[in-house]
Parts: C-alpha cells; sequence; structure tokens
C-alpha cells in the first residue's frame, strides 16, 4: 500500500483527487494539508511515501515545501501538481526534489501512474508537458541555429542517460551493465558536457523533451 499525504489550497480540489487516489486499491491517503506548511508538518509527522502537492500555495508555495520535506524525509516523493506546463516551473519543481510533473488538467487519468512512479523512484510527466518541452527546444535550437547533440552520444552512453534519468544510481546502473562504478561515473560526466548539461534535473528535463522517459 502507497501512503499519500495530498496538499492543495482548494477542498475541491482536493477532494477530486482523493476520490481518484481512493478508488484505486494499492494507494491510500493518510492526510490532507490546505498550505504549504501544513504539508512539511503533516508530512514530518505521517512519513508519506509520496506527497502529492500543489505548485502554487499559500503561507509556503509547493516548490518550497517540497525542498523541506525532501531535506527532512529522503525517502518521501513529491508528486508536483502545476497549471503551467513551461520550462522554468518544470526545472525548479525536479531541482526542489519533485520524482513527478502533472497538470491539472490531465490529473484525474495520470495520478495514480504518476503517484506508482514516484514511489518507485522513477519519474513522471504529463504526455503534454514532454510535448511542450520538445516544441520550445526545437524552436531555441532553430532561434541559435544549434544542432542537437544527442547524435554525438555513443549507444553506451544513450543507453545511461536513460538510466539515469529514470532515478538509477550509479551503482545500480553498474550492476545492471556490468560495469564498473568509475566507468558509469566517466559515462554520466562525458553525456553531461555533450549535452551541456549542469545536473540531473536538467538531465531528465532532456530525456523527457527527447521522449527516453515518460
Amino acid at each position: 500500500m502507497i501512503r499519500v499525504l495530498l496538499a492543495d489550497d482548494h477542498t475541491l480540489i482536493r477532494a477530486g483527487l482523493r476520490m481518484v487516489i481512493d478508488s484505486q486499491s494499492d494507494l491510500n491517503v493518510v492526510g490532507e494539508a490546505g498550505d504549504g506548511r501544513d504539508a512539511v508538518a503533516l508530512a514530518a509527522k505521517l512519513k508519506p511515501d509520496v506527497v502529492v502537492m500543489d505548485i502554487g500555495m499559500p503561507s509556503l508555495n509547493g516548490i518550497e515545501a517540497a525542498r523541506q520535506i525532501c531535506s527532512g524525509l529522503p525517502d518521501t516523493r513529491i508528486v508536483m501538481l502545476s497549471m503551467h506546463s513551461d520550462e522554468g516551473y518544470v526545472l525548479r519543481a525536479l531541482k526542489a526534489g519533485a520524482r513527478a510533473y502533472l497538470l491539472k488538467d490531465s490529473a484525474e487519468a495520470d495520478l495514480p501512474r504518476a503517484i506508482r512512479a514516484a514511489a518507485s523512484g522513477r519519474s513522471f510527466f504529463s504526455p503534454a508537458v514532454g510535448k511542450v518541452l520538445l516544441e520550445d527546444y526545437m524552436r531555441k535550437l532553430q532561434r541559435t541555429g544549434a544542432e542537437d547533440s544527442y547524435d554525438l552520444l555513443s549507444p553506451r552512453e544513450r543507453e545511461i542517460l536513460q538510466l539515469v534519468a529514470e532515478g538509477k544510481s550509479s551503482k545500480e546502473i553498474a550492476n545492471l551493465l556490468d560495469l564498473r562504478v568509475y566507468t558509469v561515473e566517466t559515462h554520466r560526466a562525458r553525456i553531461m558536457q555533450k549535452l551541456n548539461l549542469h545536473g540531473i534535473p536538467e538531465l531528465i528535463l532532456y530525456a523527457v523533451r527527447k521522449g527516453i522517459i515518460s
């Protein structure tokens, strides 16, 4: 059973989300919060597996609340809910520790899958988010005259890129691919350099843009 904390300042939205979650036999809502500070306090008390968090809340916004929860409870995963699909919001959510990013208009269809993915350490994004990120990326390439550097990656680097984006550690990747941890770390560094990425959140965004993960 995956234990879920809901955090949204709109009572009706929380009720709707709870109905979606309660309809799943493997998901259980253990608490509800109406603002970011309550979410942080309840998370510390209840220690849920997953917090479903609205990005825009009073008292303490979802980004800062997520950052505090992830700092104090590293095993608790965050699913961020938002009305915004642009890259800036998604990147801020990932940097705060969110594992999944859902648009509110797709929550009914995608929320259970997002919760399960986050609980297992994987990423999940609304399909519309991936589409917007890819379109923005392609416009940026056209505007700057740059080329997509994905073709610079070797087959092994592409394989490791996907595994890193899925949330696997270097040790897990090494065991899966029968490599040394040092070798995996070297590949990761080369991937970041070739793609001009600065940190795992940017790598995850890149993987979503390319349709490598969903």
